[in-house]
């Protein structure tokens, strides 16, 4: 009986108690995210998720680091670098565009879990079974993050601003979009939260005698490790660097040298391999994801041009001017000040930590960790502003150039910190008043995620332009060793599994400049990403005329344009999309 009732006891009071507290928590994230699934999950709509999933897939299948999205502007850098002209495409095409961790760790998932390629064609379509167990992946990080927070909020204020602040992130819709994105955010926030930790860790540890110059070293060596890792889940994030040498040099002045040395070393020293694996491949240190700063800095380099040019294009990045690159900078951050940062995360919370820059912490980490975020923020500003492409216009908010997000996490712990210093100086009525607020809060934080679970329920499939099953039954009409084309070849080389080249930006001479001396183009699928431009703006006069015009072509003519060497169409995809062919090989039948 004593030992029954000691049990007991350890269950409603002692270890057992917080046992059964994050078994609750966990149990509750998990049906949350059920819910949120069943309501929201959408197939990829991301071109970098799809990019991703491909290249972890030829890394888990043995392939190398090769990718079968490719583009005509990594096409000319290998050409560059090796100085020839041989064909570039009839072997396995290095990736020059996505840095390493987070497809390596896809890959690792899919060696271990169930993963299921082939989509049956017998049943109704709603959703890719890869795509969920990324998503189910993903959401796993989504959780750590969040408990992360939870204990960096109770590290550097109490236990009150550390739950409060992981509620909200949890309450969160952005992060929750971003979850079951397929992106490699999730992880990036992750080791954006540890290396706050390891700052925090280290500014505290000066007031911690017991910790010698060794320990200094250790965790500086930390912080720099998880920068350089953040480096290689997305490249942006590795100029993040300055504001930890930043930290570095301005609290702790007495080692200040040897731990920026500590810091640098390790991170030069993760980064470098995969820098000179690049430099080796294609004369740049960061491939096709260099020349992100160049986009839509002038009008010869809008939009895509520069990623489907055969190198005509890369003569006039050369010529660009500092001022070219300064009103690129200008308008955007323009845009990200006014949009961006006052909705940081999704959430209003963040307001609160602009007022609360106001306010004096009696706490040195918090107080320093702050000016850590507060040089991030302005970094973030102009790394996102300069970088900005394309993508963020082809789905915003959630892409990879968002990178405010990742540091709304901390924002949230600042302004709930304000919270919580504002509702401690109100005069409660009854006893759980406080309790009733900070509900209320929570409550209005967490609106849009509770909007989500209200009718209608988002269709699953992002249809136009995606409609995974018709994706992949056309790439199972081609060989591995086949060449394809596309206005949308992420989603060929990842529902398709075949190699597919970026359209060229000239049909008439980009395009028989690969046919003819690099290798046969056997397919070219048009969608509504090309066909749905304006008539006049677009089409007939835009940056993609002579796509276009031919697109026109063979949509009012039912005819190909002469000397074109594809001659075959399928019709039942017509007009809705064009799929132009060397050969009939859709009534083939199957072996």
């Amino acid at each position: 009986m004593a030992g029954l009732q000691e049990f007991i006891h350890k269950i409603e009071l002692g270890e057992g108690a917080k046992v059964i507290k994050w078994i609750t928590v966990i149990l509750g994230f998990v049906g949350l995210a059920v819910a949120y699934d069943i309501q929201e999950q959408q197939c990829f709509v991301n071109p970098e998720a799809m990019e991703a999933g491909q290249l972890a897939r030829n890394l888990a299948e043995g392939r190398g680091y090769s990718t079968h999205f490719i583009r005509p502007l990594s096409m000319q850098l290998i050409q560059q670098r090796r100085g020839d002209n041989d064909a570039l495409i009839k072997t396995a095409h290095p990736d020059l565009a996505t840095p390493p961790l987070y497809p390596v760790l896809l890959a690792g998932l899919m060696k271990v879990a169930p993963f299921q390629w082939d989509i049956p064609r017998e049943t109704t379509f709603f959703h890719y079974q890869p795509e969920i167990v990324i998503a189910v992946a993903n959401q796993v990080l989504f959780m750590l993050a969040i408990w992360l927070v939870y204990c960096l909020g109770k590290r550097m204020f109490d236990a009150f601003v550390g739950g409060l602040s992981a509620l909200i992130m949890a309450g969160s819709l952005l992060f929750w979009r971003f979850s079951v994105s397929g992106l490699s955010t999730m992880l990036l926030v992750v080791i954006f939260l540890g290396l706050v930790w390891g700052l925090a860790r280290l500014e505290q540890g000066t007031r911690e005698p017991q910790h010698g110059g060794f320990w200094f070293l250790f965790w500086s060596a930390v912080v720099g490790g998880l920068t350089a890792l953040g480096g290689l889940t997305r490249y942006a994030f590795a100029w993040m660097i300055i504001p930890v040498v930043a930290f570095l040099v301005l609290f702790f002045p007495q080692r200040r040298f040897f731990m920026t040395l500590a810091a640098l070393t390790v991170f030069i020293g993760l980064m470098a391999p995969w820098i000179t694996r690049n430099y080796q491949v294609s004369g740049t240190f960061f491939g096709t994801a260099g020349y992100a700063a160049a986009q839509d800095t002038t009008l010869a380099l809008q939009s895509t041009r520069l990623e489907r040019s055969l190198g005509e294009e890369l003569d006039k990045v050369s010529q660009l001017e500092l001022q070219d690159y300064s009103k690129k900078l200008l308008i955007n951050a323009s845009q990200i000040v006014q949009n961006d940062l006052p909705r940081l995360g999704g959430n209003w919370i963040s307001g609160l930590f602009l007022v609360g820059l106001l306010v004096a912490f009696n706490s040195p980490t918090v107080a320093r960790v702050r000016y850590f975020l507060l040089m991030s923020l302005l970094l973030m500003v102009v790394v996102q502003a300069i970088g900005r492409t394309h993508l963020s216009t082809l789905v915003p908010d959630v892409n990879s150039e968002n990178l405010l997000v990742v540091l709304a996490p901390l924002v949230f712990l600042y302004g709930v910190s304000l919270y919580s210093v504002l509702v401690d100086q109100i005069e409660v009525a009854f006893p759980r008043a406080t309790a009733a607020i900070s509900t209320f809060v929570l409550a209005v934080a967490s609106l849009p995620l509770i909007l989500v679970f209200l009718p209608p329920k988002s269709f699953p499939v992002v249809y136009p332009p995606y409609f995974p099953p018709l994706i992949q039954q056309i790439g199972g009409w081609y060989n591995e060793d086949e060449l394809t084309m596309s206005d949308m070849p992420w989603a060929v080389a990842w529902y398709g599994g075949r190699d597919c080249l970026w359209y060229t930006q000239n049909p008439q001479e980009a395009f028989f400049k690969i046919n003819d001396f690099q290798k046969p183009v056997k397919a070219l699928y048009l969608t509504q990403l090309s066909l749905d431009g304006k008539f006049q703006s677009q089409l007939v006069k835009g940056d993609d005329r002579p796509w276009g015009r031919f697109a026109l072509e063979v949509l009012l003519t039912s005819k190909v344009p002469s000397g074109f060497p594809l001659r075959t169409a399928l019709s039942v995809i017509l007009p809705e999309q064009i799929l132009l062919a060397d050969r009939e090989r859709w009534n083939v039948p199957e072996k």
